[in-house]
């Protein structure tokens, strides 16, 4: 069974899938410091200054505070500013990916384009035919008499 385990991890594929939720990770962090740090303040600067992320209603009468985090630590919320700011998240990673897969299609066209494109070599003539070639150009080079 460890054998066949590591014959299972050794395969390319797990290689590959491992390496694409690493990098999967690391761009989740910078689409949500992109969203957070740059998108979302300036969302919130055309719709009035508001911050999604402060978005909730109280569950609970026991809430009275003003800000999400004091808010949840007083009782339940429904956290729908968090929400959004995910969504957003979501969408603009989407669209990156989106791209991403549009250009590499479009680069993987533009190469089998190339490819039909150029002229393509006949194959060699079988070597009947080659012996017959190189004996008709030995007798065309002979002088004639």
């Amino acid at each position: 069974m460890l054998n066949e385990f590591k014959a299972f991890i050794a395969r390319g594929n797990v290689m590959d899938l491992a390496v694409g939720v690493i990098i999967g990770g690391a761009f989740g962090g910078i689409v949500k410091s992109l969203v957070d740090d740059l998108i979302m303040p300036i969302v919130g600067a055309i719709f009035g200054g508001f911050d999604f992320s402060n978005y909730f209603f109280p569950l609970s009468s026991a809430v009275n505070a003003q800000s999400l985090a004091a808010a949840r630590e007083q009782g339940a919320v429904f956290a729908y500013g968090s929400f959004l700011t995910v969504l957003i998240n979501f969408l603009i990673l989407a669209w990156i990916i989106f791209l991403m897969v549009k250009g590499v299609n479009t680069l993987r066209a533009q190469v089998e384009r190339q490819e039909k494109a150029a002229p393509e070599e006949l194959p060699p003539p079988p070597a009947d035919v080659q012996l017959l070639t190189e004996i008709r150009d030995l007798l065309a080079k002979r002088p004639t008499a």
